[in-house]
C-alpha cells in the first residue's frame, strides 16, 4: 500500500466499503441524555429508532480533537507510512482545523513522512464519494500527490442537494427565522438546500409539499449529473427509507447504469439536518 487513507464518520460510508478499501476511521461523537456515543459501524445503527427519538429528545455533538487525530496518525507515521486524510468540510465543522494543527505538529516530529489533510468541502456521502475516489486512485497505483490532484478536481464537481421535513428543526439550528419556519410549516413549504463552494449549507429554493421536494431532487440530478454510471451516487436519509428508495428509483430512470449507495444519515450529521432529511450526492458534468 503506497499510503494510508483516513477519514471520519461524517463520510457516512457503509462498513463494507470501509473494510474493502482498508480505510481508517475517526469518530465524531453525539450526546443524548448526557451519554456520549459514537457510530463506527452503520450496520449496527438503528436509524429509524434514532430519528424517531430525535423528534422529542435533542442530541448534541462533539467534534474530533487534535489528540484523536494524533492517536491515529502517529503510529502510522512511526511505522513508515505516509497518510492522506480526507475529511469533513471546514465550512461545517471545526474538526478540519484540529486536523490541520495535529498534522502540523506531526510533520515536525516525522519530517521524512508525508501527512496531507484534504478538505472535501462536503459531508455525508458528498465526502464519502471523495473518500472512495481516493481509494480507487491508490488501488490504481497513483501516488499521494496524484491522488490529491484528482481530489482537488473532483471536489469542485460534487453536488450536495437535500430537503428536510421539519422547518422548525432548521430554525432551532439557526438556518431560518422563527417566522419563516412557522409560515413554511403552515403552508407545507419545503426548502431545498445545497452545499456551496465553501462547503456551507445554504437554502437555494422552496417547493410546496414533500412529494414535490423529492421529485425536485431527481430533477436536479437529471439536469446536472454526469450520467455515465462511472461515479457512485449517494442518498442519505434520516428515518425515511421509503422515500430514499423512491428517489433511488427516480435516479435510475435518468441513469440506468448508476451505482446508488443508500444509507441512514450517520447520527452526528443527521442530528443537525433532523428527522425526515433526505439528501442526494453526485458528481456534476464537467461543463456544469
Amino acid at each position: 500500500m503506497s499510503f494510508v487513507i483516513t477519514t471520519d464518520t461524517s463520510a457516512n460510508l457503509p462498513t463494507a466499503e470501509l473494510q474493502w478499501h482498508q480505510l481508517r476511521l475517526l469518530p465524531f461523537s453525539y450526546i443524548v441524555n448526557d451519554i456520549e456515543h459514537q457510530c463506527l459501524d452503520l450496520t449496527a445503527f438503528d436509524g429509524d429508532a434514532y430519528y424517531e427519538m430525535l423528534r422529542h429528545t435533542p442530541a448534541s455533538t462533539s467534534m474530533i480533537s487534535m489528540e484523536q487525530y494524533r492517536q491515529l496518525w502517529q503510529p502510522l507515521l512511526e511505522s513508515g507510512a505516509d497518510v492522506l486524510h480526507v475529511g469533513m468540510s471546514s465550512g461545517i465543522s471545526g474538526a478540519y482545523q484540529s486536523a490541520v494543527m495535529a498534522a502540523r505538529e506531526l510533520r515536525e516530529e516525522y519530517p521524512g513522512r508525508r501527512l496531507v489533510v484534504f478538505d472535501t468541502r462536503a459531508a455525508s456521502l458528498g465526502e464519502g464519494i471523495q473518500v472512495l475516489h481516493a481509494a480507487t486512485c491508490r488501488e490504481a497505483g497513483y501516488t499521494l500527490n496524484e491522488t490529491v490532484r484528482e481530489l482537488t478536481e473532483l471536489r469542485t464537481r460534487i453536488r450536495q442537494v437535500f430537503t428536510v421535513d421539519d422547518l422548525m428543526h432548521l430554525r432551532r439550528g439557526g438556518r431560518v427565522s422563527g417566522v419563516a419556519a412557522a409560515v413554511g410549516t403552515a403552508l407545507r413549504i419545503k426548502p431545498l438546500l445545497k452545499g456551496d463552494e465553501a462547503g456551507r449549507i445554504v437554502v437555494f429554493a422552496k417547493v410546496q409539499g414533500r412529494k414535490r421536494s423529492v421529485r425536485s431532487l431527481a430533477e436536479n440530478f437529471a439536469a446536472h449529473a454526469e450520467l455515465s454510471g462511472h461515479w457512485p451516487v449517494g442518498i442519505a436519509h434520516a428515518g425515511c427509507r421509503k422515500e430514499a428508495l423512491e428517489l433511488a428509483a427516480m435516479l435510475k430512470e435518468h441513469d440506468p447504469k448508476a451505482r446508488i449507495i443508500v444509507v441512514d444519515y450517520e447520527p452526528v450529521t443527521g442530528s443537525h439536518v433532523g428527522p425526515g432529511a433526505l439528501a442526494m450526492f453526485y458528481v456534476a458534468r464537467q461543463d456544469d
